[in-house]
């Protein structure tokens, strides 16, 4: 088989999760990963083949919104943590990986807001999530007692809220395009997919 998946009509070749697997193997992760051609090694390469398919979702909706890689974020602006790269998914965070991937990110997410009942509903729930250290003796800090005030956190947790609420657009922004546009080849299913061969989590 030449290709592993179509999107949007456009096949997707074999090489590139090739190429994909190949860099990955010559990365320091290499002696962690499982042998190709096992149960566990067709499993990443399943993995890999979503990562691959995509990038080329990504693609294919760049050119059609007309978006380029140009001034897109970092990586460590989107994704700040790994509380975010888990809230976002391992497929959508790796796409992030690449700046036109970061860059539709922002073009599709332009619009998420967070209104004030969110703000103050947070803060309600959350009063100390962002109180400073108090500074004690000798350049140690110790944990606050004292819950700072709405307007004092107010910035800190808008951007908290809408960093999460995009994240949130763009994982169902990507699962969209992904079932509208995909259609992989057998073999090369998602490694969670109860129907391909090599699926362990069964009851």
């Amino acid at each position: 088989m030449s290709h592993i998946a179509t999107v949007a009509g456009r096949k997707v070749p074999v090489t590139a999760l090739n190429d994909r697997e190949s860099r990955l193997r010559a990365t320091a992760l290499a002696p962690s990963l499982p042998v190709p051609g096992t149960s566990e090694g067709r499993q990443l390469r399943r993995w890999l083949a979503q990562l691959v398919v995509a990038d080329e979702v990504v693609r294919v909706a760049a050119g059609a919104l007309g978006v380029t890689e140009e001034h897109a974020p970092t990586e460590g602006e989107l994704l700040p943590d790994a509380a975010a790269r888990m809230e976002l998914g391992s497929i959508a965070a790796a796409a992030l990986e690449q700046p036109l991937a970061r860059a539709v990110f922002v073009c599709v997410t332009t619009d998420v807001c967070v209104s004030d009942d969110e703000i103050t509903g947070y803060h309600a729930r959350n009063p100390m999530r962002f109180a400073p250290p108090v500074a004690g003796p000798d350049g140690w800090c110790t944990a606050p007692t004292v819950a700072p005030s709405l307007d004092e956190v107010r910035s800190q947790i808008t951007a908290h809220l809408l960093g999460s609420a995009r994240r949130r657009a763009f994982r169902h922004w990507l699962d969209v395009r992904r079932a509208e546009s995909v259609h992989l080849m057998p073999g090369y299913e998602h490694p969670g997919d109860p129907r391909q061969p090599d699926h362990v989590h069964r009851h």
